[in-house]
């Protein structure tokens, strides 16, 4: 008599991979190790994942979601460019995957179609929504601006998590980031006003 499908596997197949990745980084995810460490066989991690892109195409979705659950609540673009230092500075491994693996987002080679933003980058247009409702206009509108804001904040992140700024500046470039999210909405705020009349 065969068992029954375990509905739980994939779930803690990718919680295997995401502690194997914690770890060890990238060198860790190998079908084999993440089979013994999610308790399973290497049979069964191929039957939900092709093989190792679609286990981090899987991870990095799932942080994508983790960061948008975060991200959604925030009242203001400025609490919300906090939250995202916040994340990626709590949660390193999750931040150094995504960006080490964002390319294979696109999804598994020759699926023939470009995923759209919404399915690339959803707290990107997360971003865009928020910035469309505090300044006015459409999303679309503010597409550049939510594209500087990512890249202060990536920056930023990165600046920290790699230690490239001293310990002792640390502080001080968490409150320069601050004040340049909110420079660049007000300035961008006066513009739009000024463009009105």
């Amino acid at each position: 008599m065969s068992r029954p499908p375990d509905p739980d596997l994939e779930n803690r197949i990718l919680n295997a991979a995401q502690k194997l990745w914690k770890k060890d980084g990238s060198k860790a995810l190998t079908m084999r190790a993440v089979a013994r460490a999610a308790d399973t066989n290497t049979p069964a991690v191929y039957r939900r994942f092709r093989n190792r892109g679609d286990i981090l195409r899987a991870l990095m979705r799932r942080s994508q979601q983790e960061l948008g659950h975060v991200l959604q609540p925030c009242r203001s673009v400025e609490e919300a460019a906090a939250a995202y230092l916040a994340y990626a500075l709590s949660h390193p491994h999750e931040y150094e995957l995504f960006y080490e693996h964002l390319k294979e987002l696109s999804g598994p080679a020759g699926s023939g179609r470009a995923p759209s933003l919404k399915e690339l980058r959803p707290n990107f247009v997360l971003m865009e929504r928020k910035l469309s409702e505090q300044l006015g206009g459409a999303a679309e509108d503010h597409r550049r601006l939510a594209l500087a804001l990512w890249a202060l904040s990536h920056g930023t992140a990165t600046l920290l998590l790699t230690k490239a700024v001293p310990t002792a500046q640390a502080a001080a470039l968490r409150s320069v980031f601050a004040a340049a999210v909110e420079a660049m909405l007000r300035d961008t705020f006066s513009f739009s006003v000024r463009n009105s009349k």
